[in-house]
């Protein structure tokens, strides 16, 4: 499903990132996920952040990188998802579970944003 591009008049980085989760999560409620937190944060240096925590209608927690790229050179979003990122976005959803009495199933997606619409890629890649 491709969505129209984000139309809001934005200046600046953070502004940009911003109204990029806004499309993901407006998307992804569409599709019937229940957003559980945002912007989730580990504490101390070379934590890790979370754009987005769902809760899919089938009991498992997503947990949703969000990319947006003005256009597809450089690999566009998807290539921007790196190894490092992926291990720091792991760690913080291990901390994440861990103040949960039982941990639930869980995946990490990611919601690519770009001219062209919104792509969201399921079990995007594992915790390893």
């Amino acid at each position: 499903m491709v969505f129209p591009q984000i139309k809001a008049k934005v200046s600046t980085t953070k502004q940009l990132g911003d109204a990029a989760e806004d499309a993901a999560l407006h998307y992804l409620q569409q599709a019937n996920l229940r957003l559980l937190e945002r912007n989730y944060r580990t504490p101390g240096r070379g934590g890790g952040e979370i754009d987005l925590i769902m809760h899919a209608p089938d009991g498992t927690t997503v947990f949703v990188e969000v990319r947006q790229r003005k256009s597809a050179s450089h690999g566009g979003a998807a290539a921007s998802v790196s190894a490092l990122k992926q291990r720091r976005i792991v760690f913080a959803a291990r901390l994440y579970l861990m103040r949960l009495r039982e941990p639930p199933p869980c995946r990490f997606d990611v919601v690519l944003v770009e001219p062209g619409g919104i792509q969201w890629l399921q079990a995007a890649f594992d915790a390893r």
